[in-house]
Parts: structure tokens; C-alpha cells; sequence
């Protein structure tokens, strides 16, 4: 985490996740930083004030017209390095997308220039009602940074998105949305998903990647001043808001997108899943069973190495990220794996995740990934949600890129 100490303002609403707002305070207190808690007067229903100032240290502002000599309910917000609200509801979400200042919370935020990230937490049918979807998309289009929400055990018996993410992932994105904007001047090209090659009209050969990774790496990048592009396949999440998207489906399409954007990028991240192999021929109509009888042979033919064309087309200053998902499961050979990926693509880093029927492609659960450069070195590994991972290869490109220039 950042050595620079930071004015973190915390707002806590009115939801049952609230008590998970004691170890965001606790997190980013650890951190050394100094935590102001702005809680509404619903969410000391659930966490008592007691709590919250003895994580903090410092006293729990939650009434408006409070220190009016001092003008507190804009002199919080004034002096904020950077404001998360962890729960965020529906309910706050819709008063912040309207601009509403109705408490002390809501005030702070508007009196502020300083970065917001907000953590949602409320059931699915709430998170996935057409209102909040609209007003989670106008506080991205504001700038806002939105943490989660991840998918699991809700109130109750429900399960499902919704789930508020955990506190280390939250002070993470708070850290890092008070850091510098390090790639700002920057271009990064992301691809993200999965091809599918065509057998026939209706059918297809694809794979399981949802394009989740490489959709948060493009948003990370946005967030610290990138201008970005991303090259999507089949995404099953929807692309951030703020960058230019590029839809595709074949490996073909999706080799001449990127060929075309990564002759003006300074940095390309090749996280989509490309099929290496493609039916020789595919069918004008659909192939009936009833005339191919019990087998239906297919020749496969190799598809182009997209990764290996945009490195060997490189340009001075361009950095290479590639993604490679392995099965091994022997951490000895996984590694000796990803060195010889990063030696046969010509990257400057390789990110290596191990993949299975439960893990990796597809999955919301925790990623975990090793990364290695250009000279086969580890030079950094990463955990936790997708967000977390794809901040810490964001660090590990920066620093990559400083020493090549050095």
C-alpha cells in the first residue's frame, strides 16, 4: 500500500454490510492513514458509533448542522484526500447519482474534489433493478470508481451479485484511487473474452473465458489517467464506461483489431483468450445430424499467433503483456511453463494463472497469478478479487517500463 499518508473519508449507509465497514476503517488505518468515518444515522442501526471511533481514532461525524461555527459539513469533504462509501445501497447510490445532500454523507461528497469510490451491497434484484443499473452507470460516468459488488451469500438464504467485496480489496481501490495517475498520456490497448470459430451458422468451437480480468485491467488502467481501448470477444460482464471498445468474435477479427490499435498503443495487454486451432471449413448451413450419422469428423487447422505478430511488429517504448492459463498443477513446472511462453511471445511480462473445471475461465471466485519478464524472472505475484489482480500488474508494467528506460 502507499506510503503517503492520506485524509481518507469513510461513508458507512444504512445496510446489513455496514459491519464489514469496521475492517475497511481497520485496513486503511493500518495503512497509516488517517480515517474520518461519515456515517448516516440508518447505519448506526447496525454498527454501533463506539466501534467505529475506536477503529478510526477519531470521532464519528454523522449529524449535519454539528460544528455549523466551523462549516463541518463541507470542511470534511474539503480536506478528503479521497471518499469511499462502504456499504454503498441503492438508496445512497440513487441520492448520489441525483446529486442529493439531504444529510451529512451526501454533503461531504458534493463539497469534495477528491476521488469517490463506492462499494455496493444490497440483494440482486436490487443491484440488477433497471434505476440502480442506471445510476451505477452515470457515477461511472462521473468519474466514480465502483469496488464490486461480488457474487455470493446475501441476507438470508439469498445468494447471487450483490455481496459487498471484501475490505482488503475496497482499501485497495481506495489507495489506488488517491495514487497517482501514473499511465495518464498513455494509450493501452486490452483485449479481453473469447473467440469463437464457426463450424456452421448455429455452432462453434469457443472456451469458458468471461473476459472479467481483462475488463478490470481496463478499467484500472482508465483510473490512473490512461486513454484506453479495449478489444472485446464475447464479453459476459459489461465493458467500463469512459474507453473505446472494439467488438469482435473470430480470432481472425480479433488479430486485425489488434494489429490496428497496437501500432498506436504504448502499452498492449493480451488478456483475451484466442483459440489456437479453427474448423478448415465451415458449413454455409447447418450441419443435420440426420446426414452426418453417429460422427461428425472435423479438421482443425492452427490459428495465427496474435501475441507473437504485435511483438515482433513492435516499436520503440512499447511494453508486451501476455496472459497464459495453465492447467499444471506442479508450481516447478508451471513456472518452467510461463518462462518458455515469455521466451517464445518476446513479451516484457507474462501474467500465468493455473486454470481448471473450477478455477480460472469463467470464475468470479479469487484469482491468483505469477508473473514473469522478459528475462524469465518472477518479478511479482498477485491475489484476491480481479480488480486487486489487475491493479498489481498495472504496478508491475510501471515498473517494468521504468527499468527498460533506465
Amino acid at each position: 500500500m502507499s506510503q503517503q499518508r492520506l485524509n481518507v473519508v469513510v461513508g458507512v449507509s444504512g445496510g446489513i454490510a455496514a459491519y464489514k465497514a469496521v475492517s475497511v476503517v481497520r485496513e486503511l488505518v493500518l495503512a497509516g492513514h488517517d480515517v474520518h468515518v461519515v456515517a448516516t444515522e440508518n447505519a448506526l442501526r447496525f454498527v454501533g458509533r463506539p466501534t467505529l471511533e475506536a477503529i478510526s481514532r477519531n470521532p464519528v461525524h454523522t449529524e449535519l448542522f454539528d460544528g455549523v461555527a466551523e462549516v463541518r459539513h463541507v470542511a470534511i469533504g474539503q480536506a478528503a484526500d479521497v471518499i469511499v462509501v462502504a456499504p454503498a445501497t441503492a438508496n445512497t447510490i440513487a441520492k448520489l447519482a441525483a446529486g442529493m445532500a439531504d444529510d451529512l454523507l451526501g454533503n461531504t461528497i458534493l463539497a469534495s474534489t477528491a476521488p469517490v469510490v463506492i462499494a455496493p451491497a444490497m440483494h440482486t434484484e436490487m443491484w440488477q433493478h433497471p434505476a440502480t443499473v442506471a445510476n451505477v452507470a452515470l457515477l461511472r460516468e462521473r468519474g466514480v470508481i465502483v469496488v464490486g459488488p461480488e457474487s455470493g451469500r446475501l441476507t438470508g438464504q439469498d445468494t447471487g451479485p450483490g455481496r459487498m467485496s471484501e475490505p482488503d480489496d475496497i482499501a485497495a481501490a481506495v489507495i489506488a484511487a488517491a495514487g497517482p495517475r501514473d499511465l495518464a498520456g498513455l494509450r493501452v490497448v486490452v483485449s479481453a473474452g473469447g473467440t469463437r470459430e464457426p463450424i456452421d451458422p448455429v455452432r462453434f468451437i469457443g472456451n469458458r473465458s468471461s473476459g472479467r480480468q481483462g475488463v478490470e485491467i481496463a478499467a484500472a488502467a482508465r483510473d490512473r489517467g490512461a486513454e484506453v481501448v479495449l478489444v472485446a470477444a464475447h464479453l459476459d460482464v459489461p465493458p467500463p464506461t469512459g474507453i473505446a471498445v472494439v467488438e469482435t468474435g473470430t480470432s481472425e477479427e480479433l488479430r486485425v483489431a489488434m494489429l490496428t490499435e497496437a501500432a498506436r498503443a504504448d502499452i498492449v495487454v493480451m488478456a483475451a483468450a484466442v483459440a489456437d486451432y479453427r474448423p478448415q471449413r465451415v458449413s454455409g448451413a447447418k450441419i443435420k445430424k440426420e446426414s452426418q450419422g453417429d460422427e461428425l469428423p472435423l479438421v482443425l487447422v492452427r490459428n495465427p499467433d496474435i501475441l507473437l505478430e504485435l511483438t515482433q511488429a513492435r516499436r520503440p517504448g512499447q511494453t508486451f503483456v501476455g496472459f497464459a492459463a495453465e492447467t499444471e498443477t506442479d508450481p516447478e513446472a508451471l513456472l518452467g511453463l510461463a518462462r518458455a511462453k515469455a521466451a517464445r511471445k518476446g513479451v516484457d511480462l507474462l501474467v500465468v494463472n493455473r486454470v481448471g473445471w473450477e478455477e480460472g475461465f469463467g470464475a468470479e471466485t479469487p484469482n491468483r497469478v505469477l508473473m514473469i519478464d522478459a528475462n524469465g524472472s518472477e518479478c511479482g505475484e498477485a491475489s484476491g478479487s480481479k480488480s486487486a489482480v489487475a491493479s498489481k500488474v498495472l504496478d508491475v508494467v510501471r515498473n517494468v517500463r521504468k527499468q527498460t528506460s533506465e
